[in-house]
């Protein structure tokens, strides 16, 4: 038998939340730890329609990238999104856990999965972070939030957006730069993470790769001479969720697991 406390250990040790942002809401956000699963669903972010998709196939653990309860909350009711989302789960008995930031940096997470996926080497954090307590036992690594690494060969950035388009499979994507300066060294954050520029400035990179950023913070990247790629908050951590179901069916071959089938991107390009 399964437990949700079995998955949420698993996950700490995979993600441990030590690693996430002073800021984040990570962990077992709803349900009882002792309840036994036999199906999990992963997403990115808990919408009505995903919270009906694992209602529906039967699901007792979401895990889902993005966390719920983000604030303090002093009622749970229908007349808001958040409350229709927990009031459906709680109803269908589904437990959900939320690893987040924790996720983004871990040894094998969402921004080391981005800089293979570019092919980036001697991959490095951006912001080193102190041991947690059990250690990372799953690379040689050290702790920390985004990554960086350097291109096989330096490229035009024109290039290197083209790379982006086609590894992330995304027709679109914003940038900051001369499309035809050289960038080699690039830093990885995934989500809405512009203010790592800095950091990845400081460790010589040449762009930086992130989801989403504010026209400041565009503006600002402009003046420090950094390369910034938008390629979109869903298309920077979607692929990670993806891989994370392929992670835990591996660990828990018992179990029946898939990332939700129903969550889409809700930003279009005309």
């Amino acid at each position: 038998m399964t437990r949700v406390a079995d998955i949420v250990h698993f996950l700490e040790m995979f993600a441990p939340p030590a690693l996430a942002e002073e800021w984040d809401n990570v962990g077992l956000i709803v349900g009882d730890a002792e309840r036994e699963v036999s199906a999990v669903m992963t997403c990115l972010t808990l919408s009505g329609d995903v919270a009906d998709e694992a209602a529906e196939k039967g699901a007792q653990l979401v895990v889902s990238h993005h966390p719920l309860l983000f604030q303090p909350v002093q009622k749970i009711t229908a007349e808001s999104e958040e409350g229709r989302v927990l009031l459906r789960l709680i109803e269908a008995g589904i437990s959900v856990y939320s690893p987040h930031t924790a996720y983004d940096s871990a040894a094998a997470g969402i921004n080391q999965q981005l800089a293979e996926t570019l092919g980036l080497t001697g991959i490095d954090v951006l912001i080193p972070k102190s041991p947690t307590p059990d250690g990372d036992k799953l690379s040689g690594l050290r702790l920390g939030s985004g990554r960086f690494g350097e291109l096989a060969k330096p490229l035009p950035l024109g290039r290197f957006v083209e790379l982006v388009k086609q590894k992330l499979s995304v027709s679109h994507v914003q940038y900051v730069g001369d499309l035809s300066s050289p960038v080699n060294r690039i830093g990885i954050a995934c989500g809405s993470a512009a203010e790592f520029m800095h950091a990845a400035r400081e460790k010589g990179c040449d762009a930086l790769l992130t989801g989403e950023a504010r026209f400041h913070a565009c503006i600002e990247a402009r003046s420090l001479g950094m390369a910034l790629i938008l390629a979109g908050h869903y298309a920077t951590e979607r692929p990670g969720v993806e891989r994370l179901a392929t992670i835990l069916a591996d660990e828990f071959p018992a179990l029946r697991v898939w990332a939700s089938q129903r969550e889409a991107d809700p930003i279009h390009w005309a």
